[in-house]
C-alpha cells in the first residue's frame, strides 16, 4: 500500500530550526573564509578548513538531518545506517572544502568559480541523497526523476552563489544577508529533494536495522554544533580583515616616521669628516732613508 508520508511531524519546529542552523553555519563559514583571504600560508588553509566544516557540516549536513527529524512514514519505523550517515557528513565537508580551495586559490576567476560551484553542488546533492539512502525502513523507496534533477540544479546554483559570496562579502551586514540567502537555498534544495521521494510500505513490515535518530543523530549533531561554537569563539577573538589592514597601515606609518626622523637628524647633525692621517715623525723618516 502507499504510505502516508509526513514531512512536518513536529509542525514548523524542524524546518525553522533547520533553517536557523543553516544560516548560522553559513554565516560563520563566510566569516572564516573572509579571515582566510586576509591570511597567508598555513593559517589560510586552517581558516578555509574551518569554513568547510561550518558551511558543509553545520550549514548543510546538520540542517539536513534536523529537517529529517520531522520526516515520518506511517506504518514503518525509520532508522539510520551509522556508516552511511557519517559518510554523508564527510562528503559535505570535503566537497565544500574543495570548492573553497578552488575559488580561493583561483583568485576569483570565473572558470574557477563555475567549476567549484558545479563540483560543490553535485557533492551537496550527493550528500543529500546519500543521507536519504542511509534511512532504513520496511518499505520500497522510489524517486521522481524530474524533481531530483530540479534539486540538483538548485544545489549547483546555491553552491555557486555561496562560493561567490565567500569572495565578495566582507562586512558583517552583508555576511548576515548572504547567510540568510544561503539558508533559503539549502533548505529549498533539501525539501525539493525530499518531495522527490515516494515511499510504499511493505504489506508485512519486518524488523528494521540501524540506529534510532535520537540515539545517533542527536549526539553527532551536538558534536558538530560544539565545534561550530568553538570556531565562532576563534573568529570573535581573531582580528578582522579591516583590523589587519589598519594594523598594517599603522606599522607602515610608524616606519615612515622613523625613516623621516633619521633623515632629518642626518641633515641637522651631519656626520663628522674622517680623521686626517698623522704625519710620520722626522726621526723615523731619517732612519728609514739610512736603511
Amino acid at each position: 500500500m502507499t504510505s502516508a508520508v509526513n514531512h512536518f511531524t513536529y509542525g514548523l519546529l524542524t524546518p525553522v530550526l533547520a533553517y536557523v542552523m543553516s544560516c548560522i553555519g553559513s554565516m560563520l563559514g563566510l566569516r572564516l573564509t573572509a579571515q582566510a583571504h586576509a591570511s597567508r600560508g598555513g593559517a589560510r588553509l586552517r581558516w578555509l578548513l574551518g569554513g568547510a566544516i561550518s558551511i558543509g557540516g553545520t550549514g548543510i549536513w546538520v540542517m539536513h538531518f534536523i529537517a529529517m527529524m520531522g520526516f515520518q512514514v506511517e506504518g514503518t519505523q525509520i532508522k539510520y545506517d551509522v556508516w552511511l550517515t557519517a559518510a554523508s557528513a564527510v562528503v559535505a565537508i570535503v566537497v565544500v572544502g574543495t570548492g573553497l580551495l578552488l575559488v580561493s586559490y583561483g583568485r576569483g576567476r570565473v572558470l574557477a568559480l563555475l567549476g567549484g560551484g558545479l563540483l560543490t553542488g553535485l557533492g551537496v546533492a550527493s550528500m543529500h541523497y546519500l543521507g536519504m539512502y542511509a534511512m532504513n525502513m520496511s518499505a520500497h523507496v522510489s524517486y521522481d526523476r524530474l524533481t531530483v534533477a530540479a534539486s540538483v540544479v538548485i544545489a549547483v546554483v546555491a553552491a555557486t552563489v555561496a562560493l561567490w559570496f565567500t569572495l565578495r562579502v566582507k562586512k558583517p551586514i552583508w555576511i548576515t544577508l548572504a547567510a540568510l540567502v544561503m539558508g533559503v537555498a539549502v533548505s529549498g534544495m533539501h525539501y525539493t529533494g525530499i518531495y522527490a521521494m515516494h515511499v510504499t510500505v511493505d504489506p508485512e513490515p519486518g524488523v528494521v536495522s540501524g540506529a534510532d535518530a535520537l540515539d545517533f543523530l542527536v549526539p553527532l549533531m551536538t558534536v558538530i554544533s560544539l565545534i561550530t561554537l568553538t570556531m565562532l569563539l576563534m573568529v570573535i577573538l581573531s582580528p578582522s580583515e579591516e583590523e589587519l589592514h589598519e594594523d598594517a597601515e599603522l606599522v607602515a606609518k610608524l616606519e615612515l616616521r622613523r625613516r623621516t626622523a633619521q633623515q632629518e637628524q642626518q641633515l641637522t647633525y651631519p656626520a663628522p669628516p674622517p680623521p686626517m692621517p698623522m704625519p710620520r715623525p722626522r726621526r723615523q723618516a731619517m732612519q728609514g732613508r739610512r736603511r
